[in-house]
């Protein structure tokens, strides 16, 4: 790659190698590359600190970090890490005036350089989703080297943070920008444990899920400073809406450890150190918890239970249409009704009409549910599942016998799982199945499935569970099970029998409404009214 080394081309290097690779090749290695406002800040962080002689970039790239630090000190001395023979023979290129500063070695960093020490660490670590590779071995070899066991969902970024610190000397700093799932994942519970046992995280700058930082990656970014001095009283909490008023952090950074707020910033919070809880949503610290403006909270596990939707394994295998049902036959026992996909889902109550509708529409609306393998047009699908591979498939494999389908019950009241205009409830209201598409809410009947319907619905509701949920990049929500079994709820039973009945009036005439195909969102407005007026402190 034929690149000057200019100053002008700070910012153009990486965009001439994302024009001369394959988007393919750079998510296999997970390159996302940090924009040039976010490296200048980390890396003005790092030179923050007069005594930093020693730098550890762990995971390359086209050392866009180095490039910053050493036009600012030329006396640096840079040891770092690069996976991809590829892009690491490009920054051989770019970085050729500097080679004697920069030691730059193609080899995993996780496995490598467990007993140096740095006085100034900087990285912006590879993101890979779960599914796409395997961190057992990553894992082991963390904990051998650290006594500190993490879970096993952990995502190899976190692993390059904490091995980071691990390597951070004493007065050292250290900057790092990652996703910010960590921060409100079960996984990241163990994680933020590490980081608050270490003692040494400073600021906690989060920048808004509304925005895409890195190009081709969906993923909410946030930068953790870290100073391994004796200034740990406090973490600063900072949020950032556009990524282009990142600069407005400058202010309260460059004169750390003072406190100095930009006259920009609209949304730095202080919390002491000895008040972190690894165990919460850390996104309760960088904003005000809408929970503390009610009353008479209860824990949401009081009224009803969330568990995911049913795996099947294979979905094109188990669900039908009323085609695929024609051309193998397939007896109406054998058939249990299921909303199969989110896409086919556009009303908050799935009713025999929709459903009637779907299967019209040729739409997947049964879940094969094989009670009698003797049966002959059962034997000859299963056949096909058997001589297709779907009986040796992950789930199905671990199953006996493989095309049994979980037993769950019908559940009332679906969840959305992904939501980018909100939290989103179904009525169920003709006893059908779901896939993992939606969660399944039990009622544990202390009240009404339409009340506790009808509360849901509400942006009083909405706010308090998104509390819990977890944040992606683009503005998208995810909610686990648990995130809102966690979670807190208004206590409906102090809302005496009055206010009871016209909410359930409300709810009715705004189930009708809807079914009608005119949604009247009054109703539900004047239901949240209702519940503001009872229980806002």
């Amino acid at each position: 790659m034929k690149v000057t080394n200019s100053i002008t081309s700070l910012d153009k290097i990486e965009q001439l190698y994302q024009e001369q690779t394959t988007i393919s090749h750079r998510k296999k290695f997970a390159q996302f590359f940090t924009p040039l406002e976010i490296a200048q800040i980390m890396a003005g962080w790092i030179l923050g600190n007069k005594e930093t002689k020693s730098i550890l970039e762990p995971a390359f790239g086209l050392g866009i970090f180095s490039r910053i630090l050493l036009r600012e000190n030329p006396t640096l001395q840079i040891k770092a890490f690069e996976i991809d023979p590829i892009i690491f023979n490009s920054a051989k290129e770019v970085l050729k005036d500097w080679q004697t500063n920069i030691d730059l070695q193609l080899v995993d960093y996780i496995y490598n350089d467990w007993d140096k020490k740095y006085n100034g660490i900087i990285c912006n670590p590879p993101y890979l989703k779960f599914h796409d590779y395997s961190n057992k071995e990553a894992l082991l070899k963390f904990e051998q080297e650290t006594t500190f066991k993490l879970n096993g969902f952990s995502n190899l970024y976190v692993i390059f943070l904490l091995k980071s610190l691990f390597q951070l000397e004493k007065n050292g700093r250290m900057a790092y920008i990652i996703p910010s799932e960590f921060q409100n994942s079960d996984y990241g519970e163990r994680v933020k444990e590490f980081i608050l046992n270490h003692g040494s995280l400073r600021y906690v700058i989060n920048i808004n899920s509304k925005e895409k930082t890195f190009d081709d990656a969906i993923t909410t970014a946030c930068i953790l400073l870290f100073s391994n001095d004796e200034n740990h009283n406090d973490v600063e909490f900072i949020n950032i809406d556009n990524i282009n008023n990142i600069k407005d952090i400058i202010s309260v950074i460059s004169n750390y450890p003072l406190k100095c707020f930009g006259d920009e910033l609209i949304n730095v919070r202080t919390i002491p150190q000895a008040e972190l809880n690894a165990n919460i949503k850390w996104k309760n610290y960088s904003q005000e918890p809408k929970s503390q403006l009610y009353s008479n909270l209860v824990p949401f596990s009081k009224y009803g239970k969330v568990s995911r939707g049913i795996a099947t394994g294979s979905n094109d295998f188990f669900t039908m249409n009323a085609t695929k049902v024609k051309k193998f036959n397939i007896n109406q026992q054998y058939l249990s009704p299921c909303i199969c996909k989110s896409i086919n889902m556009k009303s908050s109550f799935f009713t025999q009409d929709i459903f009637d509708s779907l299967l019209e529409n040729n739409k997947p609306v049964y879940l094969l549910n094989i009670t009698d393998e003797e049966d002959p047009n059962i034997k000859k699908y299963l056949d096909i599942g058997v001589s297709q591979g779907v009986s040796k498939k992950y789930l199905t494999s671990k199953r006996t016998p493989w095309y049994a389908i979980e037993k769950r019950l019908p559940s009332p009241i679906w969840v959305s799982v992904f939501n980018r205009s909100g939290l989103k409830f179904i009525k169920n209201e003709i006893q059908a199945r779901n896939l993992t598409t939606y969660h399944c809410l039990y009622n544990n009947h202390i009240i009404s499935d339409d009340l506790l319907f009808a509360y849901l619905i509400t942006d009083t509701a909405k706010d308090l569970l998104e509390e819990n949920s977890r944040e992606y990049g683009n503005g998208l929500q995810k909610f686990e099970p648990n995130d809102i079994n966690k979670s807190y709820m208004l206590d409906l039973n102090v809302l005496g029998t009055e206010r009871i009945n016209t909410i359930l009036e409300l709810y009715q005439n705004y189930r009708l409404s809807e079914i009608n195909g005119i949604p009247a969102r009054i109703f539900i407005k004047q239901i949240d009214e209702i519940l503001v007026e009872r229980f806002k402190i």
